[in-house]
């Protein structure tokens, strides 16, 4: 088990040279499906899971619209990779093991996020608790939030209330117990 957190912690670990050299859609396209994750282009309906299938061509082509985060290892160490990405609209966490409340918090605190993100669905993260939820009262413009299966949720409905104060416009779904 130590070894795969190990080799996880590696596969998070920012490169900002690579950021510079391919420009950040490119460089979070890598660290995403390193990781296990999916991800989806603007004007593009598939869904990218081949690391080695990655579409190459101008720098900045291919803008990252969508994160599917399902069963990945992505961890906190490499939301850095985040900050460049201008347009993504969604993001899905589930399965996410690593996923904390800081990595919410550092998802609420990221500018473009604030401003591009409009869908977040996080599902079954185990270490998500009401903190990390009311850190995202920073993300805007975030129209739909689902939330499942989080037992570290503990005060569901001052949560909610916290949460829906904040974002006024925000359809709020929950499947909690």
């Amino acid at each position: 088990r130590s070894f795969w957190g190990w080799l996880n912690a590696v596969f998070n670990k920012v490169d900002h040279e690579r950021i510079r050299a391919v420009g950040p859609d490119r460089a979070a396209s890598e660290w995403l499906l390193r990781c296990g994750a999916l991800v989806r282009y603007q004007g593009y309906q598939k869904w990218q899971q081949d690391y080695n299938g990655l579409p190459t061509g101008p720098l900045g082509k291919y803008r990252i619209e969508a994160i599917d985060a399902t069963d990945s290892c992505i961890m906190y160490r490499g939301f850095d990779y985040l900050d460049g990405l201008e347009h993504v609209t969604e993001i899905k966490l589930q399965k996410c093991m690593y996923i904390q409340d800081e990595c919410l918090q550092r998802l609420s605190d990221t500018k473009n996020l604030q401003k591009s993100l409009l869908q977040l669905k996080i599902i079954s993260c185990g270490n998500v608790t009401d903190k990390g939820i009311i850190a995202l009262h920073k993300l805007t413009n975030l129209e739909y939030l689902y939330l499942s299966d989080l037992p570290g949720i503990r005060k569901k409905e001052s949560t909610v209330q916290m949460l829906q104060q904040a974002l006024p416009n925000l359809e709020l779904e929950l499947d909690l117990e």
